[in-house]
């Protein structure tokens, strides 16, 4: 008789385990890579993904790919190219999993993405079907039974099985479904029946139980782990796209199930029926008939029901489940997604610098990641760059505008497609140092809403520097709210802030004061700001006095107030010097005419009405802006999960 050893040996590699951190993938990841390291696991959030951390997998063993986008399968087959392929991944087998939507999403397209990915060579496809399939046909079914589905997930399954027969025929792949029955054993759920009769006995009790005529079929989790292999090393062009039955082909109803664990672990109390509901799909009678997998895989089931409960007993006792295990599943820790939004603009070739040190930040930080470049129609090569990054990483997203809107819109374009729990606003040019980020998380962390860097100095000019700081102390003083000075674009600021200051209706924005404007918990974090990596600044001193307007005129009416006071002042002068005129010709009527004193008087008051009539149409100008209500930007296509959307409606329902 083979060994388990002998049987993950003889496997095509490498391996790919697919749902690697469920139940039934963690367990055969973790055999497997006790006699080989050419598996992998690919999950869709390795970060949270808590058995693979309690079981600590090496991180160069987990791959994360998302099975609803086929890009993203395609990515790590090209890279790993993969000869045996166990598909574990599923979504519905659960009461709590209810999201209809989702369960055909994981379980059917994503097993399609999957098998067409495979197609092109590999040596053997598993796939862990379920049960499930017979539905209403549940008691001791053979493979060739009549499918009857009693929810959605059983649906979904059976579609699944179809389309293996399909890829087996069309595409000659081999591949196998194996229908599972009720496996049970360590790192299964703890809210779950099996570990919940374990966890009692240990305690001399028993869970809340339904009617004890209900049977199951339960499978050791050692047993399903070999049933996989043996389906692996069997699959052949005769048996090809055939499902088969994992079970222990016995009826063990409810009842037994207490009697065998009061006597396995000498419980002293009596169980208390009925105080447990039935599953919506839940039948009186559910097990199956293994001879399929006896003749075709060799397989037969070796632990039975008292050996089983047992081993699941010393497991619990020898990895503190109480401890470790049950808070790891209860409380898994969330991990913060960050969506930094860079604005492009001429920064093609900083931008693979940019991506590379913002995905060496997040790594560090710990947390996932979403990195959106807007390509405000820059003429360089910017959309080709955005392109292959795309191609590379599916937490990229490219925004491409159909013209260039400036910095302002490209941020709102960002913000409005953004999914993460933070967004950090960023230039394209590298003068936002992306390292700055692990600063801004921590205060984050700590409460603030919105963190702000605050240049302390900059790597530019002497003149510069103090016009810069001269412009923050001016706008500082001049606006009706607390702007802080020195701090541009570059900012974390968290969703609940990002929502508010998307749904600003106002066309003219100016993103510095509006952060400040809405308020929350604010802090600033210094950094020195750096000259640009490549090129010469797109900026000009044309352009930083409009910025200085902007800003004035979005978040200060202090211009119309001097204007009525210098009016003011003026129209008392004037009468003091009326006054004065009168006085001194009575005083003296031989004073002469001044025509100086009339050019002077004219200019200045020309000079002053002018200027008055310049402010004020500053700020109508703003408010014929408003009234137009033409959109902040146009895009033009975004690149988002392997996908190009390129027309409006497509870019509509994506934003919604």
């Amino acid at each position: 008789m083979e060994s388990i050893k002998d049987k993950i040996q003889q496997l095509q590699g490498p391996i790919f385990i697919f749902g690697a951190s469920g139940f039934i993938g963690a367990n055969l990841l973790d055999t497997i890579l006790k006699y080989r390291k050419d598996c992998f696991a690919i999950t869709h959030n390795p970060r949270s993904a808590w058995r693979l951390k309690l079981l600590n997998i090496p991180a160069e063993n987990i791959l994360h790919c998302d099975i609803n986008y086929k890009k993203s399968v395609e990515l790590i087959f090209d890279k790993h190219k993969p000869q045996t392929v166990f598909n574990l991944s599923a979504y519905g087998a659960y009461s709590k999993q209810n999201n209809t939507s989702l369960i055909y999403e994981t379980n059917l397209v994503g097993t399609v993405n999957i098998l067409e990915t495979c197609a092109k060579n590999i040596k053997a496809y598993i796939h862990a079907g379920s049960s499930s399939e017979y539905g209403l046909n549940s008691e001791t079914p053979k493979e060739d039974s009549e499918l009857i589905p009693n929810s959605h997930y059983s649906v979904s399954k059976i579609s699944v099985s179809y389309l293996l027969k399909f890829f087996a025929r069309f595409h000659n792949l081999p591949c196998l479904n194996l229908r599972l029955y009720s496996i049970y054993g360590p790192w299964e759920e703890p809210d779950r029946l099996m570990p919940k009769i374990v966890e009692q006995a240990l305690k001399n009790n028993y869970p809340p139980l339904v009617s004890p005529s209900t049977s199951r079929d339960f499978v050791y989790i050692d047993d399903c782990v070999e049933a996989f292999l043996d389906a692996a090393n069997s699959v052949n062009a005769d048996n090809s796209g055939q499902s088969i039955n994992i079970g222990s082909g016995k009826k063990t109803t409810l009842q037994e199930l207490t009697v065998i664990s009061k006597e396995t672990f000498g419980i002293s109390t009596n169980p208390e029926w009925g105080n447990m509901a039935n599953r919506a799909w839940d039948t009186a009678d559910w097990y199956g008939n293994y001879d399929k997998a006896n003749r075709l895989l060799n397989w037969t089931p070796k632990t039975n029901l008292e050996t089983g409960l047992k081993k699941f007993g010393d497991w619990q006792k020898q990895v503190e489940y109480i401890q470790n295990v049950i808070p790891a599943f209860e409380a898994p820790k969330k991990l913060a997604k960050i969506s930094p939004i860079i604005a492009c603009y001429k920064d093609a070739q900083a931008i693979p610098y940019m991506y590379n040190r913002l995905v060496e930040t997040f790594n560090k930080i710990g947390c996932n990641y979403e990195i959106i470049f807007v390509n405000d129609n820059s003429p360089d090569n910017t959309e080709e760059v955005l392109e292959e990054i795309c191609k590379k990483d599916l937490n990229v997203i490219a925004i491409k505008h159909s013209r260039n809107f400036g910095s302002q819109a490209a941020f709102v374009s960002g913000m409005e497609i953004a999914t993460g729990d933070a967004v950090v606003l960023m230039d394209g040019d590298l003068q936002d140092p992306p390292e700055m980020i692990e600063q801004f998380f921590e205060q984050w962390q700590k409460g603030y809403q919105v963190v702000y860097g605050r240049r302390i100095r900059r790597e530019a000019s002497l003149f510069m520097n103090f016009a810069y700081k001269s412009f923050y102390k001016i706008f500082s003083k001049m606006s009706e709210i607390n702007i802080p000075k020195n701090a541009g674009d570059f900012s974390l600021i968290d969703k609940k802030v990002v929502e508010h200051i998307v749904d600003l209706p106002e066309k003219e924005q100016f993103l510095r004061g509006l952060r400040a404007w809405v308020g929350f918990k604010q802090t600033g974090v210094d950094y020195v700001r750096p000259e640009r990596m490549f090129g010469v600044s797109t900026n000009n001193l044309r352009k930083n006095i409009w910025w200085a307007k902007k800003g004035i005129f979005s978040f200060s009416y202090l211009p119309l107030e001097i204007m009525s006071y210098t009016g003011f002042f003026l129209t008392i002068a004037s009468f003091i010097a009326i006054a004065f005129q009168i006085i001194s010709k009575i005083v003296n009527p031989d004073i002469p005419h001044g025509v100086p004193t009339i050019i002077i008087l004219v200019l200045f008051f020309g000079g002053v009405q002018l200027l008055a009539i310049s402010l004020i149409g500053e700020y109508l100008s703003k408010v014929v802006d408003e009234t137009k209500s033409r959109p902040k930007f146009i895009r033009d296509k975004v690149i988002i999960k392997g996908r190009t959307i390129e027309t409006n409606s497509e870019l509509k329902n994506l934003i919604k």
